[in-house]
């Protein structure tokens, strides 16, 4: 008898595992033939071919670059070179991107930027809030820019219980953000076994010094994250969910859920045009080969521009698509005028004319 109820219960383990591996792939966009669709206008930029995870632009056409984050299950081309925030001047006729100087005292060393944000205040200083994991832990860290001498002064260090595992940030003044977690554990092995169970666990984090508090939750993995123009509505991405989520603002920063909008691939980061309130987003269409990297068979890359996300029918145009011959795993898609940048999240970059 004792046996039996063994071998029952693993027939019944099994089972699952089977179904929940299916509906990984399915997730991950494994089947998915991508069809590559470039633009004629396109180079590499020089100088970032070891990741450019994140991308925020100033109004003035200065794009800060967050590049070289690392993950124990990621692939990296540079794995002994340290991360850094990159700028690059988009008013120039022939950009190239310079890194960032920051002032002593800051830990350069475990430097791990990933997710990034802009605040600008009333007196036009510029706030650069950047999610860090040194030693693979998450913080976020605040700098204030100077321009003169292209430096990042830095602020202070934000760690909290709630902030776990932050993946992108949404600054909201120079004190207060939301943040996104992207897994519920932080172990190896956990973090495998919550993507393999497809668990909806992770969520979304308003800070302030005076008040820390979840704001919205049920994602697979809670990802890129921006604002309207107007502030009133939150966009974030749900990659294994294939979906963007649009929430409702309001005055004590509490978010209520609008609508979810279905896509056909792994949305990354979120980028909000300002003159239009247009999306741009870099896209993982076959997401499950960032996890497992196999230079015979590369991770895609795909940016979507998505118009009037708030009406009944939003507009979705594929710009790009790649099948890693070009670049490979692309996060985040930024524009500025007539100009895009593509960034990965382990790979070359791309500066475009549209």
């Amino acid at each position: 008898m004792g046996k039996l109820l063994a071998l029952a219960v693993v027939g019944v383990v099994s089972a699952l595992i089977g179904e929940r591996l299916f509906t990984l792939r399915h997730k991950s966009g494994a089947s998915r033939e991508l069809k590559p669709k470039r633009l004629p206008n396109c180079h590499h930029i020089e100088g970032l071919e070891f990741g450019s995870e994140d991308i925020d632009i100033l109004p003035n056409g200065l794009a800060f670059i967050s590049a070289g984050v690392k993950f124990p299950w990621l692939k990296s081309f540079a794995p002994d070179k340290r991360g850094g925030i990159f700028l690059l001047d988009l008013k120039e006729d022939n950009p190239r991107p310079i890194e960032l100087r920051i002032n002593q005292g800051f830990d350069l060393a475990s430097f791990n930027p990933h997710g990034i944000s802009i605040y600008i205040d009333d007196d036009d200083v510029v706030y650069l809030f950047v999610v860090n994991h040194p030693q693979f832990k998450s913080r976020v860290e605040v700098f204030k820019f100077v321009e003169d001498d292209k430096s990042l002064v830095h602020l202070k260090t934000v760690k909290h219980e709630l902030l776990s595992s932050v993946n992108d940030i949404l600054a909201l003044s120079p004190d207060s953000f939301y943040a996104t977690n992207d897994q519920y554990f932080r172990e190896r092995i956990l973090v495998y076994l919550e993507i393999i169970l497809t668990l909806t666990w992770t969520n979304v984090i308003y800070y302030s010094p005076n008040e820390v508090k979840e704001v919205a939750t049920g994602f697979y993995g809670a990802n890129g994250i921006n604002i309207s123009p107007d502030g009133k509505y939150i966009y974030v991405s749900d990659p294994f969910g294939h979906n963007i989520h649009v929430f409702k603002k309001h005055g004590n920063f509490s978010l209520t859920p609008v609508k979810v909008l279905q896509l056909e691939t792994l949305v990354d980061n979120i980028s909000v045009e300002p003159s239009t309130g247009d999306l741009w987003v870099g896209c993982h269409p076959n997401g499950i080969k960032l996890l497992f990297y196999d230079p015979d068979n590369l991770p895609g890359s795909e940016v979507l521009h998505i118009q009037d996300i708030l009406s009944e029918k939003p507009t979705v145009t594929q710009v790009y698509a790649d099948d890693g011959s070009v670049i490979q795993g692309s996060s985040v898609a930024a524009v500025y005028e007539n100009q895009l940048l593509i960034g990965t999240v382990f790979h070359r970059s791309l500066h475009c004319k549209l």
